[in-house]
């Protein structure tokens, strides 16, 4: 798929992170220049030419706004960045219950309808949404995180139906543990040869975000193999 978005402008939040700097590398090796806001002010860009924006905050409504204004004519937008908490339902306060809210669905939620306003002058173009493997297999201990990313997963479905005939096409991966090295070290006796790689969940996305893909929307894609 090299060179399948040449020239084309990708946002992508959460790019760096560990998942995200796989998918800015994918994207980036496809000929995409790649936006990513962050929230530190002084952060460096992660791979390549990748356009780092710092001091953008995802779960501020004027703060996105901004953001997706100033950009040029953009082709995708994809929404890594989120948050994760583990803690069964009776040790979990309303504040850590909001934090996920705010973490998971409102930056999605503000970043989709953002991109829609900058699809639409685009003539279309693709979504993609980080919901979690969760929503379908719901494990006990991480209630708020469930529900948040359901949310998303709802979202997701909902607005493809939405923005379909303005030809923009929305999809939610749902992984599970990510092979990164700080999953690694947070789980050091896990079976790590299960977990997905971000390399390859990057190609999935990749996938889902270019103009190979003609079709797919509302879609859910599990991208855990045996995780």
């Amino acid at each position: 798929m090299t060179s399948t978005l040449h020239g084309q402008n990708i946002v992508i939040t959460g790019g760096d992170g560990g998942l995200g700097i796989a998918v800015v590398a994918a994207f980036t090796e496809a000929g995409a220049a790649c936006h990513l806001p962050v929230f530190g002010a002084n952060a460096a860009a992660p791979v390549g030419n990748a356009r780092v924006t710092g001091n953008i905050n995802l779960t501020e409504e004027a703060s996105v706004e901004a953001y997706y204004a100033g950009l040029p004519p953009i082709s995708a937008s994809i929404h890594l960045a989120g948050g994760f908490l583990a803690k069964p339902i009776a040790e979990t306060s309303k504040a850590d219950l909001e934090k996920q809210i705010s973490l998971n669905i409102v930056t999605t939620f503000l970043c989709c309808r953002e991109a829609v306003k900058a699809l639409r002058k685009n003539g279309g173009g693709r979504i993609v949404n980080v919901a979690a493997r969760v929503v379908e297999v719901p494990p006990g201990g991480m209630t708020a995180y469930v529900a948040t990313k359901a949310a998303v997963a709802g979202l997701t479905r909902s607005l493809a139906a939405e923005v379909l005939k303005e030809k923009i096409l929305v999809n939610a991966v749902l992984p599970s543990i990510i092979d990164t090295p700080a999953n690694r070290a947070s789980m050091p006796k896990a079976d790590h040869d299960k977990w997905p790689k971000a390399e390859e969940l990057a190609r999935a996305i990749l996938w889902l975000a270019s103009p190979e893909n003609t079709l797919t929307s509302g879609a859910l894609v599990p991208v855990y193999g045996q995780g």
